[in-house]
């Protein structure tokens, strides 16, 4: 027998019948499952001491050595079963071993919530005589549920996507082709092993073969309930935006106090980094041109640290990038990104931002179709780049989420407060003033503001405004 991996992992839930697909998978010759090797709670089975020699307590101490057991001193080929809240320190070794076969075991969400409230209510989790059988009917709850879906696809998410990156493949099936015997031979041949689909024979029994009408108490409060779950995500709000990384030489620190900031661009930046020299005295430079390594000594050195970031309304945030990097010239702007967006997408653009010909109508009508722009570009449909001055907030949030968040998102009309108030649980007394003028850029936006410019934002940052909950501009300003 031509083995095609070095163990395999059947990553599966509770009630997706992963009991009787590893009752298969031991009926198959050279092939043996050892159970839930990875729960937290016990190794392989309940009341079991170890698998191939290794306890639990070893396993506590070290994951690697049982998953390098399973892989070298099993009979043949070995493998496990493993549930998304199993030990999470061997996830990432086992997805991306191209040796270890994933076997993925999937079922319908409703019909294993379910079974699971029933198991519970019971205390029965396999059957084997059906005259042991204990019934019990299951009360739905729709909350409960959701946290049960949300967990199941996103543990279903993680696994699709570390395999698409990884360039593998798994088997899937579900729970209905548990009793397909051609089904299983499959999987066996797959594996490289040989099985009849006549040597299968199941010996588990379903627990709950009845309908659901008759398995939930509240039956008729569920089908309301499931009314309103959004089954195809059809609310979701599309994002094709590319990841963006945690930008870390852009973070700044005071020099004297343990406060940091992680710029968002076309954010309020000169005038918070301003106010941060000012906390400082004036005398210091701030810290500047971190690299991951220099950031983590600067964490580990300053324990009781504040890290912020300023969250701009979208509107103000998509005008100052248009002026700062697309209207204005010289050193910093985006030369080549202008003569794209009037060649390509209609922008009428002055040769000189201070030109009277260019008033606050042609202001207008150039912003306008750089929101148009903006809208295409964060959807992925041109071919200029997402910057990092006009990409969502959020995704720019996310990306801090990869070396570390920040402690507080402020926004920048609460900055009067927020800071001092940041400063003060620092222990800094002396605080300075901030200057709550509107800056050029905002003056501007105000005077060619109104309803058309709000919709066409919202086009742009639908993430933004939801996630964030940004109303109107004329509201917020």
């Amino acid at each position: 027998m031509a083995l095609n991996f070095d163990l395999f992992v059947v990553f599966a839930e509770m009630r997706t019948g992963s009991n009787l697909l590893e009752d298969y998978l031991n009926q198959i010759d050279g092939v043996t499952c050892h159970g839930e090797a990875f729960n937290p709670n016990f190794i392989g089975y309940p009341k079991r001491d170890d698998i191939l020699g290794v306890t639990h307590r070893q396993r506590e101490d070290n994951p690697d050595r049982l998953l390098r057991a399973i892989r070298d001193k099993s009979e043949g080929l070995g493998g496990f079963r493993y549930f998304h809240d199993h030990d999470p320190r061997v996830l990432a070794s086992i997805l991306s071993d191209p040796r270890c076969a994933k076997i993925v075991l999937t079922r319908n969400p409703l019909d294993s919530y379910i079974s699971l409230k029933i198991a519970r209510a019971t205390d029965q989790w396999k059957l084997t005589n059906v005259k042991n059988r204990k019934e019990a009917q299951a009360y739905f709850d729709l909350h409960e549920f959701e946290r049960h879906l949300g967990k199941t696809q996103n543990f279903q998410l993680e696994l699709m996507r570390a395999l698409q990156v990884t360039g593998q493949s798994a088997f899937y099936i579900g729970y209905d082709d548990l009793h397909d015997t051609e089904v299983l031979s499959g999987l066996a041949h797959w594996l490289g092993a040989e099985a009849n689909p006549d040597v299968f024979q199941a010996n588990l029994k379903p627990q709950n073969p009845q309908p659901l009408s008759d398995k939930v108490a509240n039956f008729s409060q569920m089908e309301v309930a499931l009314r309103a779950l959004d089954r195809f995500d059809l609310t979701r709000t599309p994002n094709f935006e590319p990841r963006r990384g945690p930008v870390v030489p852009s973070y700044v620190a005071c020099a004297r106090h343990p406060l940091l900031y992680l710029p968002i661009r076309s954010g309020p930046e000169e005038r918070v980094t301003e106010w941060m020299t000012a906390l400082d005295g004036g005398g210091a430079d701030l810290i500047t041109d971190f690299n991951q390594k220099t950031l983590r000594g600067w964490l580990q050195d300053n324990p009781g640290h504040q890290r912020f970031t300023v969250l701009r309304h979208p509107l103000a945030r998509a005008h100052a990038a248009f002026c700062d990097k697309i209207l204005n010239s010289g050193p910093g702007t985006f030369a080549k990104i202008r003569q794209q967006l009037e060649r390509f997408h209609g922008l009428e653009l002055p040769n000189n931002p201070q030109d009277p010909g260019y008033d606050p109508a042609a202001h207008k009508d150039a912003f306008e179709g750089f929101l148009r722009f903006l809208r295409a570009n964060l959807n992925g449909q041109t071919g200029i780049r997402v910057d990092a001055h006009w990409a969502s907030q959020v995704s720019c949030v996310q990306g801090m989420s990869d070396f570390c968040l920040p402690d507080r998102l402020l926004r920048e009309e609460d900055l009067p407060e927020a800071l001092p108030q940041m400063a003060e649980q620092l222990g800094v007394t002396a605080l300075p003033g901030w200057d709550s003028a509107a800056d050029g850029n905002t003056q501007r936006l105000a005077q060619i503001y109104d309803r058309t410019l709000d919709l066409l934002c919202r086009d742009a940052y639908p993430r933004d405004y939801m996630m964030f909950g940004f109303s109107d501009f004329s509201l917020s300003s």
